[in-house]
C-alpha cells in the first residue's frame, strides 16, 4: 500500500478535519499564558501543544472506531469508514491507537513536570467518552469534558500552573462541544433505539434534545461574555464573542426536529467557523488592545 494513500486512510479514520473544534481553543489557552503571564514564545513549546493535540485526539478517534466497529458496520451512515470496509485492519488501528498514546505522554514528558504526571488522567477521559453511550445519554457531555482539556493544557503547558481564566475556557468548551454533538446525534437516532444506545435525542425525543442542544449553547455564549467582562478585553474580543453567538444561534435554525437533512452544515462548517475566528479575535486582542 503506498505510504501516501495510508497516511491519507489514517487522516479520515481520525477526521482530522475536526480538530478544527478542539484546536482553536488550545491556542487560546496558549496564547493566554503567553501574554497574561508574560512568558516569552517559544516555537518549539507552541510544536509540543500542538503535537499534544493531535496525538491525543488521534487516540481517542482511532479507539472509538475500534470499539464501535461492530456498530459502524450495522450503521448505513458509517459502514463505509475504514474499518468496517478494510481499509485500515482491526491490527492496524490498535498499533495506531497505542503509538498516538504513547507519543502524547512522550510529549507531555518534554514540557513539563505537570503536564506529564496528568497525562494519564487526560487520557482516560479522550478514550473513556467512547465507552459511555452504551450506559448514559450524557455522553455527549463527556465528549465536551475531553475536548474542554484543551485550553487548560495549552495554558498549563507555559506557566505550569492552573488559572481561573481556563477553567471557564473549558466550560464553554464542554457546552459548546456537548450541543452541537447533540444536533450530530439525530441522524442515528433509530439506529440508537434499536440497539439500544443512549444520546438526548433517544432519551428525550428529538424536540426536547434540540431544546437541551439551544441551553448548553445558550450556557456556552453566556461563558465566553463572562470571560471577557472578568478578564476586561478589549473590543476586538467583543467582535469575536459576536461572532461566536451568532454562529451558536445559526447552526439551530438549520435543523429542527422534522428537518435534520442539514446536519453537517450545523455541525461541521457553523462550529468550524465559529471556533476559528473566535479564536483569531481572542489573540489578536491580547497582543493588539
Amino acid at each position: 500500500m503506498p505510504m501516501k494513500s495510508l497516511v491519507v486512510r489514517y487522516l479520515s479514520l481520525v477526521k482530522f478535519s475536526h480538530t478544527i473544534f478542539a484546536m482553536p481553543f488550545a491556542l487560546i489557552g496558549f496564547f493566554l499564558a503567553v501574554r497574561w503571564q508574560h512568558y516569552p514564545f517559544s516555537w518549539a513549546l507552541f510544536g509540543k501543544v500542538i503535537l499534544c493535540m493531535v496525538f491525543a485526539r488521534s487516540a481517542a478517534m482511532a479507539f472509538n472506531r475500534i470499539l464501535d466497529l461492530e456498530y459502524d458496520r450495522l450503521n448505513p451512515r458509517t459502514a463505509q469508514r475504514e474499518l468496517p470496509t478494510g481499509r485500515i485492519s482491526y491490527r492496524q488501528a490498535v498499533m495506531f491507537t497505542l503509538l498516538n498514546v504513547l507519543l502524547f505522554i512522550f510529549t507531555t514528558y518534554f514540557i513539563n513536570r505537570i503536564c506529564f504526571y496528568l497525562s494519564p488522567v487526560a487520557l482516560a477521559v479522550v478514550l473513556g467518552y467512547s465507552y459511555t453511550k452504551r450506559f448514559t445519554a450524557f455522553s455527549h457531555l463527556v465528549l465536551g469534558l475531553g475536548l474542554s482539556l484543551a485550553p487548560i493544557g495549552a495554558y498549563l503547558a507555559v506557566v505550569g500552573h492552573f488559572h481561573w481564566l481556563p477553567l471557564i475556557y473549558s466550560g464553554v468548551v464542554i457546552c459548546w462541544v456537548a450541543g452541537f454533538d447533540i444536533i450530530y446525534s439525530l441522524q442515528d437516532v433509530g439506529f440508537d433505539q434499536a440497539l439500544h444506545l443512549y444520546s438526548m435525542p433517544v432519551w428525550l425525543g428529538k424536540a426536547r434534545a434540540l431544546q437541551v442542544s439551544a441551553v448548553l449553547h445558550l450556557l456556552s455564549a453566556g461563558g465566553v461574555v463572562l470571560a471577557g467582562w472578568l478578564a476586561h478585553f478589549g473590543w476586538l474580543y467583543w467582535v469575536g464573542v459576536g461572532w461566536f453567538a451568532f454562529m451558536l444561534w445559526y447552526q439551530h435554525r438549520l435543523v429542527t426536529p422534522d428537518d435534520i437533512s442539514r446536519v453537517n452544515l450545523a455541525f461541521m462548517t457553523t462550529n468550524g467557523i465559529a471556533s476559528c475566528v473566535f479564536a483569531l479575535f481572542v489573540i489578536l486582542d491580547l497582543f493588539i488592545s
